[in-house]
């Protein structure tokens, strides 16, 4: 059973035995712990920590995810922009294997598409390589975060292991990464857009044993907004 933590760390529930939890947090002492990281745009209050070149611009200003406008596009389109964003990038994953963590998941893979063409699948799967190489040599486990599109390209060129996917059951798309994973798919539901009840969607063949129900934002139990639900 899974628990989604990205907004952040708490005990969780004595039957679950995977947890995700943010690149900055400690991982879940004996459960399964993957390690996010947001390979492919800024994360938020990051923004300056990234070379200016190596973000994505358009007629000199920086381009931003339209759905998450603190999250700037980077900029994998050169061979030689991908080594330095790697330069970047590899500390973390090794920061990752240091922690304890046995996994690491990579985020926003599918950025090309909302480049406006100025990156391709290509470019991303380049970048996508160099990282899970870099996971792969420290001992971690490497994870394609969503991209159904792309899931059998990610595994076969970029040499992914697993998904971590959000919504596939209630976009009807957990097909597409367990053709390529098989049991080595987690998915995250969110409260805030269930097509039916998450029990039926438990039930459904095509969605993946390993599934949780989050809230949307994936806050602490302290917080009112929580929502956990496992599949049975």
């Amino acid at each position: 059973m899974p628990d989604y933590q990205l907004g952040g760390a708490y005990d969780p529930s004595p039957e679950v035995g995977l947890v995700g939890r943010d690149r900055g947090a400690e991982p879940a002492p004996g459960v399964y712990s993957i390690c996010y990281v947001n390979g492919f745009q800024t994360q938020p209050g990051e923004l300056d920590a990234w070379p200016r070149e190596l973000l994505l611009q358009r007629d000199g200003e920086v381009v931003f995810d339209p759905d998450w406008p603190d999250e700037a596009l980077i900029d994998t389109s050169s061979a030689a922009h991908r080594e330095k964003i790697a330069d970047t990038v590899i500390p973390w994953i090794e920061g990752c294997a240091d922690a304890g963590f046995d996994a690491v998941e990579f985020d926003n893979l599918d950025s090309y598409s909302r480049s406006g063409g100025s990156l391709s699948l290509d470019d991303n799967l380049a970048l996508a390589a160099l990282l899970v190489d870099a996971a792969h040599a420290v001992g971690l486990a490497a994870g394609q975060k969503n991209a159904a599109e792309d899931a059998a390209l990610l595994h076969e060129r970029a040499g992914f292991d697993f998904a971590v996917t959000e919504e596939c059951a209630a976009y009807e798309e957990c097909g597409a990464y367990t053709a390529v994973y098989a049991d080595h798919v987690i998915d995250i539901e969110y409260t805030d857009e269930l097509p039916r009840p998450f029990a039926e969607m438990c039930a459904d063949d095509r969605s993946p044993d390993s599934m949780v129900l989050r809230d949307r934002d994936l806050v602490t139990p302290d917080d009112d907004a929580y929502a956990f639900e496992a599949c049975d």
